[in-house]
């Protein structure tokens, strides 16, 4: 078997930029489908496109799909924790604007950071990370500040669902590296997050009364297709070929882009306005994270704490 490579070379380099603002992509392309198909419904399809898509590949690859290895019912409350996360970002992009929302949902390290101290051995918090947490932390008031200024326009709530979402997804990430999960194929892993959330976002659909769809565009057509083969389907397998031929420590550093492109598309293809005050939250953001990351010892691009790609 092949060693991975001690560094990330080029190619990696520019496959991870592609992915951090592919993802930050993702959240503008939710915002734009969301005024013509209903915010769990517009989920529920995303996912089971892509699942059918996962299920095709791992079935031309001859991946062994067993569910009698014990990770059955793991791999159910995972994909019911993936459910709820993406439920409440479809949902809260109804309303808060994609920036704000990129920023809140990448403070998913900072809450996987401090579930691992409680639950994953061996992944206790130090000083300098409880500081990087403590700058996250005042970002993330910083940001609320602003939401909290504007309670007519709702902004609080989607601000509040995203935060929710990140909470989610560190719950799920927990899940994965404390179980069974961990020992098998991230493909498989991807299945049954994306195959539960296929049940449970159309059923969330239909019980929130959120089944409308509406005058639909192309550009409303092209956002569904970008999300399900593009973000849910290519650049997760991407990420998870990037996990198993280079240093995950290394390559963890790079998700840290990902706000930043959020926050400079939607300024581009949104025409969001973008506040000093949002601007500090996220350096605060970034930087509380990034501390949070970093192994004993070592620069800046060796974090520890590594997010399972998501968009």
């Amino acid at each position: 078997m092949t060693a991975k490579p001690v560094k990330v070379d080029v190619k990696a380099i520019v496959l991870l930029i592609i992915l951090c603002a592919s993802w930050g992509l993702q959240q503008i392309s939710i915002k734009i489908a969301v005024q013509s198909i209903a915010p769990a419904l517009q989920g529920g399809i995303r996912s089971i496109g892509a699942a059918i898509l996962l299920y095709l590949w791992m079935v031309a690859r001859r991946e062994k799909i067993d569910h009698h290895d014990g990770t059955f019912w793991w791999g159910m409350a995972v994909g019911l924790f993936f459910s709820i996360e993406f439920l409440l970002i479809y949902w809260g992009l109804e309303f808060t604007s994609a920036s704000r929302s990129v920023i809140f949902l990448y403070t998913m390290p900072f809450f996987t950071a401090v579930g691992a101290h409680w639950f994953v051995s061996g992944e206790s918090l130090r000083k300098a990370q409880l500081t990087g947490l403590c700058c996250a932390f005042l970002g993330m008031v910083t940001a609320f500040s602003e939401s909290i200024g504007k309670p007519q326009s709702l902004m609080l709530v989607g601000d509040t669902m995203l935060l929710l979402a990140a909470v989610f997804w560190a719950a799920a990430t927990i899940m994965v590296k404390a179980s069974p999960l961990s020992r098998i194929r991230a493909s498989r892993v991807l299945l049954y997050q994306l195959v539960v959330s296929a049940v449970v976002l159309p059923l969330g659909a239909v019980l929130l009364g959120q089944t409308e769809i509406t005058n639909v565009t192309p550009l409303v057509l092209g956002c569904i297709a970008y999300q399900i083969i593009w973000v849910a389907f290519i650049t997760y397998l991407a990420w998870f070929w990037l996990i198993r031929n280079y240093p995950a420590s290394k390559l963890s550093a790079f998700l840290f882009l990902t706000p930043l492109f959020g926050v400079l598309e939607g300024i581009i293809l949104l025409d969001e306005q973008i506040t000093y005050r949002l601007l500090t939250a996220l350096a605060m953001v970034c930087i509380g994270i990034y501390v949070v990351n970093r192994t004993p010892g070592s620069n800046l691009s060796e974090p520890t704490t590594l997010p399972a790609g998501r968009d």
